[in-house]
């Protein structure tokens, strides 16, 4: 007597893996946010004046 062997899984066992699926991808990307924001990016420390008269009174 030989056993029957299900193929398809079932429709709550493939349910939970996407979800499982899901949720471990928010959490990746809300980890990644937060470690983003953990590295300090370098700023300019001087604002530019960029006088542009000069080009304006040529046109």
């Amino acid at each position: 007597m030989q056993l029957k062997y299900n193929r398809q899984p079932s429709f709550g066992s493939s349910l939970l893996r996407t979800f499982m699926k899901l949720l471990l991808v928010i959490i990746i990307f809300i980890l990644s946010i937060f470690l983003i924001e953990k590295i300090n990016f370098p700023s300019p420390e001087k604002k530019y004046n960029i006088d542009i008269t000069n080009d304006i009174k040529k046109l």
